[in-house]
């Protein structure tokens, strides 16, 4: 048997620089994915406006209550500007459906309405077909509530329950939901 001739082991030069380039690539696609995953939803949470005085159970909207529901319409009413609205929720009392008459005519889009019962389920409904979206909600106080509690696992609107006031809730899809109230 002859013994064999000089062999070459050839040492993998390039090997480190491939692995650090595929772990690169990676760590990069994994961050990718967080990012485009990470959105931020806002929703607004609106009183419906003043009631006319009267004796019945759902009674309509005030004159006053015409001119806030406008001024929520001129608000939120551009299609594509800043604050464009991607889905507007309705609690099924007379009240908020008139709230948000003006706004659903002035978009062309239908609101979804739900019942104050309904109103978690409401808000994991939002939540889960409009992630990173602009969401208005116009509920009455029991509703509101609920889907206050829902979103942030606290009472919202305590302490600002005017009938002119907006709270607005931030809500990452990691991390904690932000809230604020204002006067509009």
């Amino acid at each position: 048997m002859e013994p064999p001739g000089i062999t070459r082991h050839r040492r993998p030069f390039l090997a480190p620089l491939w692995v650090s380039l595929l772990a690169v690539l990676a760590i990069g696609s994994v961050m990718l994915a967080v990012h485009h995953a990470a959105t931020t939803t806002l929703v607004f949470l609106v009183r419906p406006a003043e009631r006319d005085p009267g004796t019945i159970s759902d009674p309509p909207v005030s004159p006053e209550g015409e001119e806030r529901a406008r001024r929520l319409a001129h608000m939120f009413g551009e299609a594509g500007g800043v604050a464009r609205i991607d889905a507007i929720y309705e609690s099924d009392d007379r009240r908020a459906l008139q709230t948000g008459a003006p706004l659903v005519e002035r978009l062309h889009r239908a609101p979804v309405v739900f019942s104050a019962a309904a109103a978690p389920a409401a808000a994991r409904r939002a939540l889960r077909e409009h992630p990173g979206g602009t969401l208005l909600m116009i509920a009455s106080s029991p509703a509101r509530e609920q889907l206050a509690h829902e979103f942030m696992s606290a009472d919202l609107t305590a302490g600002q329950d005017g009938p002119d006031f907006i709270c607005v809730v931030s809500i990452p899809s990691f991390g904690r939901a932000h809230p604020a109230c204002f006067r509009f």
